[in-house]
């Protein structure tokens, strides 16, 4: 369903206001950073400027035509354009982003791999994400597609490898020895029926493992307090051990583990001295937030992104009393529905 709509609709105008709805409902979630994968990268970079939200924008490339680019050498080529448009911008970070095993051939991975070690940033690529995924992977290539990748030289520190739902024990050990950073989405593997990341054996391997949600086509919600609860209540559902994915672990998975993964722990992910100011108010004074026992376990088991009041970034407030105060949400709001109603019509 995705493909063909994008192909008629998908445009620099289309991607910037997405992408600025993306960074509205992100901020009333108490979202400060967003990492974004997607075509059209100027639009990102310019929607997470305009709204003064952190972004890692995607240098996204996959092998055949699509309504941003004609192959993968152009895709990189209006990649690397972007970056230098937009390089030195503070408030983003970029990435080399392959966008799965499916849609990438490995002379192309071997170009964004020499991409990410020469501007110096981080890859980013959907791996693992379906049973079918890696079935056919071993189909096309006589191997799964970790193998594949691992033989092209990609998994290192720089690797944010997202969904990894279906791994083996091996493969959770090379994760761990080649120091990848995991993201789970689980609400979107959920809906698609995807699987559920095997959370206890990657922290018991000692694997980075973050959160996200996905894009809105696969999850709808881009809450990461509906995600970071999700995660926690998932992992202990399906081991059977309620002492996995502890309140904290969660909170981590959804901050300072995050920003490592994003190459950004020294700056970013925590309050602490010398850090940029990057902070999220939570209102706990509401009766369904009553009693206040443990602030950790409060905030992913009871609060939720309704419960966001502020935000600031970088020391600036984008979010007063859970309104954005760098985007005209009505100017906004009226642009998308002239959108949809034109993608609706007949």
């Amino acid at each position: 369903h995705i493909w063909p709509l994008e192909k008629k609709w998908v445009s620099e105008d289309w991607t910037y206001l997405g992408s600025k709805l993306a960074a509205a409902e992100g901020l009333r979630s108490g979202t400060t950073y967003i990492n974004d994968m997607y075509f059209f990268p100027t639009a990102m970079a310019r929607a997470a400027v305009d709204s003064g939200v952190r972004a890692a924008v995607s240098m996204n490339v996959i092998d055949f035509p699509t309504g941003y680019a004609s192959g993968p050498d152009d895709y990189i080529a209006k990649g690397i354009a972007a970056y230098e448009q937009y390089k030195g911008e503070k408030l983003l970070d970029w990435t080399s982003a392959p966008h799965a095993p499916y849609t990438v051939s490995d002379e192309t991975f071997i170009k964004l791999r020499d991409l990410a070690e020469k501007l110096d940033i981080q890859m980013h690529c959907h791996i693992h994400e379906t049973a079918g995924e890696v079935e056919d992977g071993i189909k096309a290539h006589g191997v799964r597609p970790i193998a594949r990748l691992d033989k092209l030289g990609l998994f290192s520190a720089r690797m944010i490898a997202v969904h990894m739902v279906h791994l083996n024990e091996a493969e959770i050990e090379l994760m761990a020895r080649k120091g990848v950073h995991l993201v789970h989405n689980p609400n979107s593997n959920l809906k698609l029926a995807s699987g559920v990341m095997p959370l206890k054996a990657l922290e018991a391997a000692g694997v980075n493992t973050v959160l996200g949600t996905d894009g809105a086509a696969s999850n709808n919600r881009l809450d990461m307090f509906g995600e970071i609860r999700s995660a926690a209540l998932l992992a202990k559902g399906i081991t059977g051990d309620p002492t996995v994915a502890s309140a904290r672990t969660a909170l981590e998975m959804a901050t300072i583990r995050a920003a490592k993964a994003m190459g950004r722990g020294d700056d970013l992910g925590s309050l602490e001295v010398g850090k940029l100011a990057d902070c999220v108010a939570v209102s706990l004074d509401s009766v369904e937030c009553q009693p206040v026992y443990n602030a950790a376990a409060q905030l992913v088991y009871v609060a939720g992104r309704e419960h966001v009041s502020n935000v600031w970034i970088g020391g600036r407030q984008v979010l007063r009393e859970r309104q954005p105060v760098t985007i005209d949400v009505p100017a906004l709001m009226a642009e998308v529905r002239d959108v949809v109603g034109r993608m609706k019509a007949p």
